[in-house]
């Protein structure tokens, strides 16, 4: 199963993007899904993260900004990133988690320019 992500690009501070997530097939028992970003030099962070229940977290940086949401049905995750700042610029990766497997996105490259 390989999760297939898109939406990246490049923007000026203060746009929109919006991020998505999908597997090439399906895959089930879903727990928990969410996008990471790894910037040049700097270690992976999870961004944020929506659970079965629909419960989201953030980390403190994108919060009021970003939002995270789900289709279960299509099983897709999204990531609507409003008021983009330079700092945001990273390569994003998407996670869904199963009871016994963490399948990871291949990456997309946002890129803000100030």
């Amino acid at each position: 199963v390989q999760l297939q992500a898109s939406g990246g690009g490049l923007v000026q501070a203060g746009k929109s993007l919006r991020l998505s997530c999908a597997p090439s097939e399906s895959i089930f028992s879903i727990n928990n899904m969410g996008w990471y970003r790894q910037a040049p030099g700097k270690q992976r962070e999870l961004v944020a993260s929506i659970i079965r229940g629909g419960s989201t977290n953030y980390t403190d940086s994108v919060k009021g900004r970003f939002t995270i949401s789900r289709d279960d049905a299509k099983i897709t995750v999204y990531l609507q990133m409003n008021n983009l700042k330079p700092g945001d610029t990273a390569v994003y990766y998407c996670r869904i988690g199963t009871a016994g497997h963490d399948y990871w996105g291949q990456g997309t490259l946002v890129t803000v320019s100030s």
